[in-house]
């Protein structure tokens, strides 16, 4: 390329750069206005919008990113505002400005939807980040508790026992977990046998519509509010609160975490696991991980070698104390071999700490640390299992998963409490009839594009593998085990087609009303992603998305 080429592309390619940052300018200074025109005080919008230039975009947009694969800033898009509300009416506003300046709008209440569609999009848009509403009020003369959405599971437990050590909520194991897409996913946790999935236990709700109403549960009616316990909540408008139901919870419960190797007759622990998990005790839940490791054996001849095997961990709580637990898991359970010892009596708090992975030393306080694991690279799917697998089906998944190398694992058993609630009392189907829930799951540190390729293959490997022991037609997933593999929306005039194939993966028979209560509450489909619920019809708003990917 000769010289006075390369100067006029240099020259191009400056007045590119200018030309956008010039756009992005003019966006942020539109919006930043269309909030003063919606009784925001510009006092106040100066601490809580933020464009690519503020110093403070960036550590707020990776602050809560919880996968590596969307870390990198420069080659994951970034939204062109991020609004950081602090007040339920700065919702309203950004709602109504994001609309009125043609962006998407992105609703991040944790950070931690597997496929980071809370955080990135192939067109221009604005990241609603909710962190800063996280009060959490608790009532234990009822035992019910307000939650904003951008609380997390950590503080809530935490607020929770601060009021009474009697007392708990069903929802999930990581405390870095978002209240608001945590619930309106379906969300479950260790006691779900006992009490049931999140969702069943929401009273009520605030919700910012489209049209930027503040509505709650009566406002809203049943039919949305139905939508949002399990539906995902960003399909339908912004989540600002829920209202939920606590439960009463034993003065001590028991925690074990028990590894059998194939070695140590993994295979026949695996086998009677499936078929008393989801039918034992509801104060019992055990959660299984399988998972290929290499091990040290020993040889006379040959001395110390590396191994591949696998490893089969039962991790349980129960509500109750060690003894009713040995007595019932040493007549239903015989293949564990569990031992007294094995048993760990405590706090409900104290279980939570240890399900999250932290010592014994650990004060409860520690959940309200809002910094998550260290960040790795990962990749999740998931399934559903109507049925045991066979022993020799169990075989060849282990040498399967032996082979590839490194994707696990996660078995979560049904039954309970759960599965005696009707399939659609929520969006949530999965009820009677499953007995247990598989999640598919590889993490990964190595930088680049082969080594992504490499490990996302492995896991898709495993998810083809499994087809012929899971659900079929369709092959059922749990939103919130977010899986853009089985299928995606571009927002266009087949949007209700596209949606229909993970949506009824998703909602099974719900799908059709979760499209009917979109279309009444947001019928110009203004909030979407890549595996929102669509409308009936095509919108125009489609074509106006459209015409947003040329502007940029």
């Amino acid at each position: 390329m000769s010289s006075s080429c390369l100067v006029l592309l240099l020259y191009f390619l400056l007045l590119l750069k200018v030309s956008s940052l010039s756009h992005a300018s003019s966006v942020y200074d539109s919006f930043v206005n269309c909030l003063t025109t919606k009784s925001i005080p510009q006092s106040e919008i100066s601490k809580i919008v933020y464009s690519p230039n503020n110093p403070s975009f960036n550590p707020i947009l990776q602050a809560y990113i919880r996968n590596r694969r969307f870390f990198n800033s420069s080659t994951t898009s970034k939204p062109v505002i991020i609004v950081t509300p602090t007040e339920e009416s700065h919702v309203a506003g950004a709602v109504l400005c994001t609309k009125e300046t043609n962006l998407q709008l992105k609703i991040r209440s944790g950070g931690h939807d597997y496929e980071g569609i809370s955080y990135i999009s192939d067109v221009p848009f604005v990241m609603l980040d909710m962190f800063n509403l996280r009060s959490i009020s608790i009532n234990t003369n009822d035992q019910t508790a307000w939650v904003q959405a951008g609380a997390t599971l950590g503080e809530l437990y935490y607020n929770i026992w601060t009021k009474s050590k009697l007392l708990g909520f069903p929802a999930g194991v990581c405390h870095t977990v978002g209240v608001g897409g945590h619930v309106s996913g379906g969300g479950y946790g260790n006691m779900l046998r006992k009490f049931g999935l999140t969702v069943d236990n929401v009273l009520d709700a605030r919700l910012v519509d489209v049209n930027g109403r503040i509505l709650d549960r009566k406002a809203m009616g049943e039919d949305v509010f139905w939508a949002i316990k399990g539906g995902g909540g960003a399909s339908f408008g912004v989540i600002l609160a829920f209202k939920i139901q606590l439960v009463q919870v034993p003065q001590i419960v028991t925690y074990f975490r028990v590894e059998r190797f194939l070695e140590q007759n993994a295979t026949d622990a695996v086998v009677q696991w499936q078929n008393v998990a989801n039918k034992i005790d509801n104060d019992l839940f055990m959660r299984l991980l399988i998972q290929p490791v290499t091990v040290k054996t020993k040889n006379k001849a040959k001395g110390a070698k590396n191994t591949k095997t696998i490893r089969a961990t039962f991790i349980a709580l129960f509500l109750g104390d060690s003894s009713r637990l040995m007595s019932l898991l040493s007549k239903q359970f015989p293949s564990l071999g569990l031992t007294k010892e094995d048993c760990f009596q405590m706090s409900w708090i104290d279980s939570v700490l240890q399900w999250g992975n932290f010592d014994n030393t650990t004060k409860p306080d520690a959940l309200l640390s809002r910094t998550g694991d260290p960040l790795n690279f990962l990749k999740r799917k998931s399934d559903y299992a109507l049925e045991p697998i066979p022993r020799n089906g169990l075989e060849s998944i282990f040498q399967k998963m032996i082979s590839l190398g490194k994707a696990g694992l996660v078995f979560n058993p049904y039954g309970g409490r759960m599965a005696e609630i009707p399939e659609d009392q929520t969006p949530f189907p999965h009820r009677a009839g499953i007995l247990f829930k598989i999640q598919y799951s590889v993490n990964w540190h190595e930088e680049g594009v082969a080594a992504e390729k490499d490990y996302l293959s492995q896991i898709r490997d495993l998810y083809s593998f499994m087809t012929p022991y899971v659900s079929k037609n369709p092959r059922l997933a749990y939103l919130n085990y977010r899986d853009l593999d089985i299928g995606t929306n571009d927002q266009g005039q087949h949007s209700l087609e596209e949606g229909r194939v993970y949506g009824t993966k998703y909602f099974k028979n719900n799908f059709d009303r979760l499209v009917k209560v979109k279309s009444m509450i947001d019928p110009q489909n203004f909030f979407k992603n890549e595996q929102s619920i669509p409308t009936q019809t095509h919108s125009l708003h489609a074509q106006e998305t459209r015409k947003q990917r040329k502007m940029f």
